[in-house]
């Protein structure tokens, strides 16, 4: 595998960071929290700071604190960018964060080495349509690659190496009758990969949305959607703590799940509303705001999901092998 150059090209909908991170109001209306919520004996809400990547992904936990539901759960909430799980994580297990956000292959090969982490609450899930999810796979009209299967022996753009993006594309080719290890695999920043593509550096590009749409814009061809045709609702990403932190305060852990959990069914009932709320954290453009697709935001994490992302991590040899991952799932979030 090869790492390529990262252009200076840019993108009008290029997700950045805002601002270092956004803070709730330190107390509620009538300075009273829920039965069990993590407000402090003086009234005052908990302060809690959670990693997360400026995609769409996220966009629930941003409505939950827009909406109060944070607040209602005596929390004080600070959200706080990051480029990536590589950076969260540590973070999390060091306790910088309280909690974070990742996609679970990320967790699965974190666990894999030892880190003790538990997901406590879901996060976004495919929309299980190949036609219209947020991630595709996309090539040149000209390109003659028309499936998963003509992958094989191409350059293909993933954000991360050895992560979920390639896993699922791997799969996705196994499945076809191809040999997996053929597929040439390069990282590239998403808001690069338009331009290695236009440029002929790589094949095909694995983008998810806004990139994904933009690319839909300039004509390219969607040829495969590694999150929607490979496991049925699969889980992609989901919000952890330490396991010191669980064991420690599993008050903490139960008001900020069902904030989440609670956020993530108004995010389900309001896309319009998560499409608005991105404005708030990142610089995509408004006018593309329609033509992004949302993902489902599910209040319990997939364990089925889970499992098979497992098996296929191990399968092409990013874990050394399949965990139990009910251990790896705080009770309260299956």
């Amino acid at each position: 595998m090869k790492h390529l150059s990262r252009g200076a090209f840019a993108l009008c909908a290029v997700l950045a960071l805002s601002a270092c991170g956004s803070g709730s109001p330190s107390g509620d209306a009538d300075g009273e929290a829920a039965e069990g919520d993590a407000q402090t004996e003086d009234g005052e809400l908990t302060e809690v700071e959670v990693g997360l990547i400026p995609i769409v992904d996220v966009a629930s936990i941003y409505l939950g604190q827009q909406e109060g539901i944070f607040e209602e759960h005596g929390l004080d909430l600070t959200l706080t960018l990051a480029q990536g799980g590589a950076a969260i994580i540590p973070a999390v297990s060091t306790g910088d964060f309280d909690f974070g956000f990742s996609n679970v292959t990320s967790l699965l090969v974190a666990a894999d080495n030892g880190l003790p982490l538990q997901t406590v609450a879901a996060g976004p899930q495919t929309t299980g349509d190949s036609e219209n999810d947020f991630s595709a796979i996309l090539v040149k009209p000209d390109s003659g690659i028309e499936s998963v299967a003509d992958l094989e022996g191409q350059r293909v753009a993933v954000n991360t190496l050895n992560n979920i993006s390639d896993s699922m594309i791997s799969e996705g080719v196994l499945e076809a009758g191809g040999e997996a290890s053929n597929v040439d695999f390069v990282e590239v920043a998403f808001p690069d990969m338009l331009a290695q593509l236009e440029a002929d550096n790589v094949d095909a590009i694995f983008a998810v949305d806004p990139f994904a749409s933009i690319a839909d814009n300039e004509g390219y061809d969607r040829v495969f959607a590694p999150f929607a045709d490979v496991v049925e609702e699969l889980g992609v990403g989901t919000y952890f703590a330490s396991q010191q932190l669980v064991d420690e305060d599993p008050e903490l852990v139960e008001s900020f799940h069902a904030a989440v959990q609670e956020s993530q069914a108004y995010a389900e009932e309001n896309p319009e509303a998560v499409r608005e709320v991105l404005l708030e954290y990142t610089t995509i453009d408004e006018s593309l705001l329609s033509e992004i697709t949302i993902p489902a935001f599910p209040e319990e994490v997939n364990m089925d999901s889970l499992q098979q992302v497992a098996e296929i991590s191990e399968r092409h040899g990013l874990i050394g092998e399949v965990p139990n991952v009910d251990e790896l799932v705080w009770e309260g979030a299956r």
